[in-house]
C-alpha cells in the first residue's frame, strides 16, 4: 500500500468525532446527567496501579480513572482519547501524537506531553514490571516537541503504533509519580479519565465519582459508579434480575439463559478474539517434545467444547490466538480429534503406556474448570491420565500463573495480531506463560511490526499463524461470544468485542431508572 494512502486513513480516523462504535447504539433518549450507575463484576480489582492491571475489574478501574493516548472502535480501529490526532514520517519510525488542549489530572495538575513521556518512561523501565513494555518495545524514545506534541522515535517501523498505544496497561499517569514513588498508584489514582477513585475495597466494592476536570464536556453523565464484586455467578445474576444492579460488564455462559427474555432486562452478546488456552511449559518434560504436545492438541473434540463449555455462543479455536475478528487472520484447517495418532505420537515421544499429568484451573471463570475436565476425560483413551486441580482465582493468580507447566489460562482480545503475539508468545513475552522461545516465530513478528504492506504483513503473519498451528505452544480449542446484561434504562452501553474497553462516561440512566442518592 501506498505511504499517502496510509497516511489518509490514519489521519481519517484521527478526525473522527470522539464516538466509538459503543455510542452509535441506537436510542430514542438523549443522554441525561446524573445518578448512580451500579455494576457487578466477577472477581476482586486487587491491582489498581494502571500500569500493571492484569483482569478485567481492574482494567475497568484504570479506565475509569485514566487515559491512554487512543481507544479502540468496535471494528478494532484506534480512535482519539487523550491524543486528538496523530500521524507519521514516511517510514513509520516516527509517531507525532497531539494532545488535547488543557487537559488537567483528578487533583486539578495539568497534563501535557511531559507526562506522557515520562509514563512511557516507566512502561519501559523493567523495574515497573508492566505488561505493556514488550508491546511498546518498538518505542525507542520519547520527546515532548511542547506541551501538548509528543513525538515517538521508534527503533523501526511499525504500522500499528496508534492502535498498540490503546493497550490496557499504557494509562498516562503524573509525571511526577513517574519520576518518583509508583508505589502510590497501588493505594490511589491520579488520572485524566472521567471519573477519580473515592472508595476502594477490593473484594467488595469500588466506588469512583465524576472528575471535575474531565477534558471532554458534559461527560461523563451520571455522578457516581458503584462496582460491586459478586464471586458467585448466580447471586450476581440475579442481583441484576431484581434490579439491585443495573449493569453486569461479563454473564457467565452458564447463567446468560436466566437473562433471556425478562421484561426490563437486555442480555448482550458479541463474537470476540476472547479465548482459553491450555498452557504447557514448552522449556521442560514433557511438554519440550512438540509431539507431546500435539498429542495432546489431537484429543479434543473441539465442537464438542464450543457446545459443552461455551453453551454455543462460540466457535471452535486451531490452536492459534487468532480468530476472524483480527485484520491478518489466517484461517486453518479444523483440527478433528484423532486418537490413533494421538496414542502414536505419545508413544513416540516416550510414552508409550501413558503419562500422568496435574492440569491446574482457576475457579474463576467456571469454564477453566469445565474445560479441564472435559480434557481430562478426552484424553483418557490416548493415555493421558490428568488429574485436575482447581484453586481460588487469587491462589492461582499468585502462585501459577506464569510459573506452572500445565494449566488454564484466558484472554481477551487484543488491539491487534501482534498485541497477541507480543503480549504472550514471544520470547520476551510480557506474559510468556508457554515458554516457547521460538527464534523463528519472533523473527516473523518483529519483521510484520516493520512492514507496511499490508500484503506482505498477512504473509508474513500468516506464516507465523501456520507455525503456531504446527507446533502448538499452547491449546486453543475455543473462542468465545461475550456475554453481558444491563436493566432497559441503562444507555449509550455495548459489549465491546475487546472486552478491555467499557467507555462509561458515555452510560447514562434513562427513564424508568431507579433514583439514588
Amino acid at each position: 500500500m501506498r505511504h499517502p494512502t496510509r497516511r489518509a486513513v490514519l489521519a481519517s480516523a484521527a478526525g473522527l468525532p470522539a464516538l466509538s462504535g459503543l455510542s452509535r447504539l441506537a436510542s430514542a433518549q438523549a443522554p441525561r446527567r446524573g445518578g448512580t450507575l451500579r455494576i457487578s463484576v466477577d472477581q476482586a480489582a486487587s491491582v489498581i496501579h494502571p500500569l500493571r492491571t492484569r483482569v478485567n475489574p481492574e482494567h475497568m478501574i484504570a479506565e475509569l480513572c485514566y487515559s491512554n493516548l487512543t481507544t479502540l472502535t468496535t471494528d478494532m480501529k484506534p480512535l482519539p482519547d487523550l491524543a486528538e490526532s496523530w500521524s507519521s514520517n514516511a517510514d513509520f519510525t516516527e509517531w507525532t501524537f497531539k494532545l488535547h488542549n488543557g487537559v488537567r489530572f483528578s487533583d486539578g495538575s495539568p497534563c501535557t506531553a511531559k507526562d506522557v513521556v515520562a509514563t512511557y518512561g516507566a512502561i519501559l523501565d523493567p523495574k515497573t514490571a508492566s505488561p505493556a513494555r514488550s508491546i511498546v518495545s518498538v518505542i525507542k524514545e520519547a520527546a515532548a516537541v511542547d506541551d501538548e506534541t509528543v513525538l515517538f522515535r521508534l527503533h523501526a517501523p511499525f504500522v500499528d503504533l496508534p492502535a498498540t498505544v490503546a493497550y490496557n496497561a499504557t494509562r498516562i499517569i503524573p509525571a511526577a509519580i513517574a519520576h518518583g514513588d509508583l508505589s502510590r498508584l497501588s493505594r490511589e489514582s491520579i488520572g485524566t479519565g472521567p471519573f477519580k477513585l473515592v472508595f476502594y475495597e477490593p473484594d467488595r466494592l469500588i466506588v469512583v465519582a465524576r472528575n471535575e476536570h474531565y477534558f471532554i464536556p458534559d461527560q461523563p453523565y451520571v455522578d457516581r459508579i458503584e462496582i460491586r464484586v459478586y464471586p458467585d455467578p448466580s447471586a450476581e445474576t440475579s442481583a441484576l434480575l431484581s434490579g439491585d444492579n443495573d449493569l453486569m460488564v461479563i454473564t457467565a455462559q452458564s447463567e446468560f439463559p436466566r437473562l433471556k427474555g425478562v421484561r426490563g432486562v437486555d442480555a448482550m452478546q458479541v463474537p470476540s478474539g476472547q479465548f482459553l488456552n491450555v498452557n504447557m511449559a514448552c522449556d521442560q518434560k514433557p511438554f519440550n517434545d512438540p509431539r507431546m504436545r500435539r498429542a495432546l492438541s489431537l484429543c479434543i473434540d473441539r465442537e464438542a467444547l464450543v457446545g459443552f463449555v461455551a453453551l454455543d455462543a462460540g466457535k471452535p479455536g486451531q490452536d492459534v490466538p487468532v480468530n476472524s475478528i483480527y485484520q491478518f487472520y489466517k484461517k486453518e484447517p479444523p483440527k478433528k480429534q484423532d486418537i490413533a495418532e494421538a496414542k502414536r505420537l505419545l508413544a513416540a515421544a516416550g510414552y508409550p503406556d501413558g503419562i500422568d499429568l496435574t492440569l491446574v484451573a482457576s475457579d474463576n471463570p467456571g469454564t477453566r474448570t469445565q474445560l479441564a475436565v472435559a480434557m481430562r476425560e478426552m484424553a483418557k483413551p490416548a493415555g493421558f491420565r490428568i488429574t485436575v486441580q482447581t484453586m481460588p482465582h487469587a491462589a492461582y493468580l499468585d502462585q501459577v500463573w506464569k510459573k506452572g507447566p500445565f494449566y488454564i489460562g484466558i484472554y481477551n482480545t487484543q488491539q491487534t495480531v501482534d498485541g497477541v503475539f507480543t503480549l504472550l508468545y514471544t520470547s520476551d513475552a510480557a506474559w510468556n506463560e508457554t515458554r516457547w522461545n521460538n527464534p523463528a516465530f519472533d523473527k516473523l513478528v518483529a519483521e510484520g511490526r516493520q512492514t507496511s504492506d499490508e500484503a506482505k504483513r498477512a504473509e508474513i503473519y500468516g506464516k507465523a499463524q501456520d507455525m503456531m498451528y504446527e507446533e502448538t505452544p499452547s491449546i486453543i480449542p475455543i473462542f468465545f461470544d461475550l456475554l453481558g446484561g444491563k436493566r432497559s434504562y441503562v444507555q449509550g452501553y455495548g459489549l465491546h468485542p475487546r472486552g478491555h474497553i467499557f467507555r462509561f462516561e458515555r452510560t447514562w440512566l434513562g427513564e424508568g431508572a431507579p433514583k439514588r442518592s
